[in-house]
């Protein structure tokens, strides 16, 4: 065992995310303001664990000052949420605001201003109005793109003279994989060349919206928050190294190349027309991508994602997926945390700063998601009643290191983020797998109470050192 100090530098976040839908609850939502998330509640409820979702989620809505409070409490230096475009409009096709729900932000930002903590605001996180997937399919079209750029030059022109950093998405690509790609989730299609429909675009969703916030003047800067998945091939043979490049084609580079890079990478394009995956784009979309990249962008990171080459051959009748060119694979031995089914691997902190310098020109990002999600936390209650999450200390210790040692050696990682600063709902997951610093007591009116990883990030942040004892010792 080795224990090791190491500065955090004064500039650097130390932070904390959730969504709108995840915290706020359905408190005052107007009849016609469903996101898609609230639409497939409601028609699948069943699936969600324990039949709990967004109806009243944490209502941070209602309780948005305490938990500002806890903010302060917990020593968080900045605080990512979203605006809940399904809410935050009456009516999508004029950006008519809902004025209720526009002063609900309106004191949020000013019991954040007054706690010292900084505010970052996502324009999209999951949540699409369900009327415009009704309407239009969503993503699908690029209507709901100008509707999309319509409401954010609503949400600049209010908000964007008191905070300085602004997002266009939060892991853009997740809603069409699981929905389109792999029908896992309501409403159960499958459509490679619809998933690939979405991702554009979202891509130019985000140019536009860069386009805008730049044209506006508006002091800050504009970003987006991506979810790649650091993909490690089984073996270094020929093959396995190829698994890994496709499925880092189509997962990772889908999105990070057109909002770093401005582009595309041709060989995507290449194996799209190759496999016969109709979509739309032109020349005037990839122009405006070209031109209008994002400042900075947020990594939510977890796992590791390990992949093969196919061990058996595609079936002829079987429309065209990515794991055409894939098999995942799980390595024997592996450190996991049982409760998610996730690995538990820092090392993936390291291999994302590399690449960031090395293939994308050093570009300033931050981890802006990173978190160990826990069954039953009540068996770690202690006699007072806090929950003694020691395993959730060690595995943000573990990973801020990385990014640290990454900021040390001149890559340009600005921060860390913990998904999340209370307990709260996921897709389908509920509240089954906590993730926070403050506990949600489920039986007792969502009471919140800190755990001892709240007292540990607040020292973190006191004393602006991380101390931390890693198991690389022989024995």
């Amino acid at each position: 065992m080795s224990k090791l100090t190491i500065d955090i530098p004064p500039d650097f976040i130390l932070g904390a995310a959730a969504s709108a839908w995840q915290t706020e609850g359905w408190h005052g939502k107007k009849a016609g303001q469903d996101s898609y998330l609230d639409a497939w509640y409601q028609q699948d409820r069943h699936v969600w664990h324990n039949g709990y979702g967004p109806a009243v989620a944490t209502d941070f809505i209602n309780r948005y000052r305490e938990d500002v409070a806890l903010m302060k409490a917990c020593g968080l230096t900045h605080y990512r949420t979203s605006i809940n475009w399904s809410r935050f409009l009456l009516d999508y096709e004029t950006a008519q605001v809902d004025e209720e729900y526009a002063r609900y932000y309106d004191s949020l930002l000013d019991e954040m201003e007054a706690s010292g903590i900084e505010p970052m605001l996502c324009l999209e996180h999951y949540e699409l109005p369900a009327i415009l997937l009704e309407k239009y399919g969503g993503w699908g079209s690029k209507k709901v793109v100008d509707l999309f750029v319509r409401y954010a030059e609503k949400v600049f022109a209010r908000y964007a003279h008191r905070v300085k950093r602004w997002f266009v998405f939060n892991e853009p690509i997740v809603v069409q994989t699981r929905v389109y790609l792999d029908a896992l989730r309501w409403p159960y299609q499958q459509s490679t060349a619809i998933w690939m429909q979405w991702n554009h675009h979202k891509n130019l969703a985000t140019a536009r919206v860069v386009a805008l916030f730049r044209a506006g003047g508006w002091p800050g800067t504009i970003g987006t928050i991506l979810n790649p998945e650091v993909t490690w091939p089984r073996s270094s043979a020929p093959h396995d190294r190829k698994a890994a490049e496709m499925y880092d084609l189509f997962y990772n580079r889908v999105f990070l190349d057109p909002a770093i890079k401005g582009e595309y990478p041709p060989a995507l394009l290449q194996l799209l027309a190759q496999h016969q995956i109709r979509w739309e784009y032109s020349d005037e979309d990839l122009a405006l991508i070209a031109a209008h990249r994002v400042d900075e962008v947020g990594l939510n990171l977890y796992y590791p994602h390990r992949v093969k080459a196919p061990s058996r051959a595609w079936h002829a009748q079987t429309p065209f997926h990515p794991s055409y060119y894939y098999e995942p694979f799980e390595l024997p031995g592996r450190r996991m945390n049982p409760s998610r089914g996730w690995e538990i691997q820092p090392r993936i902190v390291a291999d994302i700063a590399r690449r960031m310098r090395d293939e994308y020109g050093n570009f300033p990002w931050f981890i802006a998601e990173n978190g160990m999600g826990v069954e039953n936390e009540a068996r770690f209650r202690n006699a007072e009643g806090e929950i003694q999450d020691d395993y959730r200390i060690a595995f943000i210790a573990e990973h801020l290191y990385e990014a640290l040692l990454a900021r040390q050696a001149g890559i340009n990682c600005q921060g860390y983020m913990l998904w999340a600063f209370t307990d709260n709902v996921s897709p389908m997951n509920a509240f089954k797998n906590r993730y926070g610093l403050i506990e949600i007591d489920l039986e007792n009116q969502r009471q919140r109470r800190m755990k001892k990883s709240a007292h540990w990030f607040r020292q973190l942040r006191a004393s602006r050192q991380l101390t931390l004892t890693l198991d690389d010792q022989p024995r």
